[in-house]
């Protein structure tokens, strides 16, 4: 209904409007008939330049262009396996009899404890509210002659809410364990400082 409201009013006001806008143009084209235009006056604009040959004028005036000089050859290669030359020149060896080296065997079956595994620790998240950018906990503990570690405990801490964290890492690490004489022996006393960042 609303539509058809619109309808009836508005066309009738969109015929009046074109009509009044037709007279008026009509009257204004009706009392200027009488008027000439003024002369003629368009500007000829000529925008495409206007190319002289001179070639055909004056041929002493043309030049061959001069070429670049082409590279020499590469040199040439005897050998087409590209190997360097493997002449060497041999020196005089020193005399060494009454000399006392001690050079050594270059081999020593002892060494210390040397960690193979090292699981990081989980970050608790209980300790997120109390801890500073970079917590660290010093833990000490045995190396058995199997490697695992016993015994850890903590030997000081920045915040002791990581204290179970460390431990609990340290227990699941494993070593290669300490060697003496080529037997496997206990390392008691291996200290490491563990890290929590909080990311």
């Amino acid at each position: 209904m609303n539509t058809f409201l619109r309808m009836a009013t508005g066309l009738p006001g969109a015929v009046i409007i074109t009509l009044a806008i037709f007279l008026l143009l009509a009257s204004v084209i009706a009392h200027h008939q009488d008027v000439q235009l003024d002369e003629d006056r368009s500007v000829q604009i000529n925008v495409t330049r206007q190319i002289e040959d001179r070639s055909m004028d004056r041929p002493e005036d043309f030049q061959r262009p001069v070429l670049d000089q082409p590279p020499p050859p590469p040199p040439m290669v005897s050998d087409p396996s590209f190997r360097p030359s493997m002449a060497v020149q041999m020196g005089d060896m020193p005399d060494l009899r009454g000399a006392d080296l001690d050079i050594g065997t270059g081999f020593n079956p002892d060494r210390d404890a040397q960690p193979l595994v090292r699981i990081p620790p989980q970050y608790p998240g209980r300790c997120q509210r109390t801890a500073r950018e970079v917590e660290t906990v010093l833990v000490e503990f045995d190396v058995t002659p199997e490697g695992t570690v016993i015994n850890p405990r903590v030997v000081d801490s920045s915040n002791n809410c990581f204290n179970n964290a460390a431990m609990r890492a340290v227990e699941r690490w494993r070593y290669q364990p300490r060697v003496v004489d080529e037997v496997a022996q206990p390392r008691f006393g291996v200290r490491t400082a563990i890290d929590f960042s909080l990311e």
